[in-house]
């Protein structure tokens, strides 16, 4: 059986090994009633790290955006948000199907809104007869941005002026641990200014399932009855927030690697003739290249890398990404380039 370098994305890592013996001999009670012991040492340690007060474990980030989506709107109004955010482009309309809202999709430069841009489609409260603005969402890193990170300064002058229209600010963190090593900041700084934040276990930092969300004590004890409407009420959940817990304590220490391996990629890639790619915006471990130029459309391109070994995913017709993770070597990005490099001759 072929052996492939994966770089679709950083959800396809596995469990280490610390990781699998920790989920095995995990303490476990039923978290419905709020007594296992390890997924409330989870939560802890989560709100903690963000600086926030509370925080509470979701089986997944699409759940952790739409639970804060729900408790932050009402049926009927809008919800500002990156025309290429997660939110808007791959939860499924959750937020009309779920909570009755419309998405009020803004372009930011590189994917990254700043406050003009989302003051301009506020609606006023004096116009009853069109939807009215209930929430702002941001992201950080952007996915579809080629994990692009944005400044803490610009994410208080957007909640500032957010709240000074009295609107919350809710964060898809999806990635967040990585945006604060791009930006070389605690995680706290960039969840700070923020009602809500969501962040993945599951992506770059390694754990098999699950997500987070943080905020205000009293919003997390809300957040609790919504999980469950969702179907999120898990019962010994302990024997996954285990896993949880050692990515939070130590996966998260490791991510700087998987940036230079982007780096190492992206640099490669500048390189292959027909290849579009400015190394200096791939911040994290996301990469996003335009191969519109080689005159080979993306779908032909997966095709061929994969026959040879790597997987990758294209976003469009034209662009190709590959996300870089703990389970990708130095040494597996040398050998994905030459073998880019073979299939678009």
């Amino acid at each position: 059986m072929m052996e492939f370098i994966d770089l679709r994305s950083d959800t396809v890592t596995k469990p280490t090994e610390e990781m699998r013996e920790a989920m095995m001999r995990a303490e476990v009670g039923d978290d419905v009633y709020l007594e296992d012991p390890t997924v409330n040492r989870l939560q802890e340690i989560a709100a903690a790290m963000l600086g926030k007060e509370a925080a509470l474990f979701v089986a997944s980030g699409t759940m952790g955006n739409q639970v804060c989506l729900r408790l932050h709107t009402e049926p009927g109004q809008e919800v500002i948000t990156e025309e290429r955010s997660h939110i808007f482009n791959y939860e499924m309309a959750a937020m009309a199907a779920v909570s009755g809202t419309l998405a009020r999709p803004v372009r930011g430069e590189n994917g990254i809104l700043d406050w003009p841009s989302i003051e301009a489609v506020i609606r006023p409260r004096s116009a009853y007869y069109v939807a009215q603005t209930g929430l702002v969402t941001l992201e950080n890193s952007h996915n579809m941005a080629g994990g692009a990170v944005m400044p803490v300064r610009q994410m208080e002058e957007i909640c500032e002026g957010a709240h000074a229209h009295g609107l919350p600010v809710h964060l898809d963190g999806a990635r967040i641990f990585n945006a604060a090593v791009a930006l070389g900041c605690d995680v706290k700084e960039i969840a700070r200014p923020v009602d809500s934040v969501m962040f993945c276990l599951s992506k770059g930092l390694g754990a098999p399932i699950g997500s987070m969300i943080a905020g205000k004590r009293e919003f997390i004890d809300r957040a609790l009855a919504v999980r469950r409407m969702f179907g999120g009420s898990m019962r010994q959940v302990g024997v996954i927030a285990a896993a949880g817990i050692i990515a939070l304590e130590k996966m998260t220490k490791r991510l700087a690697e998987d940036h230079e391996n982007a780096q190492f990629l992206a640099h490669g890639l500048a390189e292959i003739s027909g290849v579009k790619i400015d190394p200096e915006k791939v911040p994290t471990n996301i990469l996003v290249f335009d191969i519109s130029a080689t005159g080979i459309n993306t779908n032909d391109l997966s095709a061929r890398l994969k026959e040879q070994g790597v997987l990758a995913n294209g976003i469009s017709p034209r662009e190709m990404r590959m996300v870089t993770h703990k389970d990708v070597s130095r040494s597996d990005c040398e050998t994905a380039l030459g073998i880019v490099k073979r299939a678009l001759s």
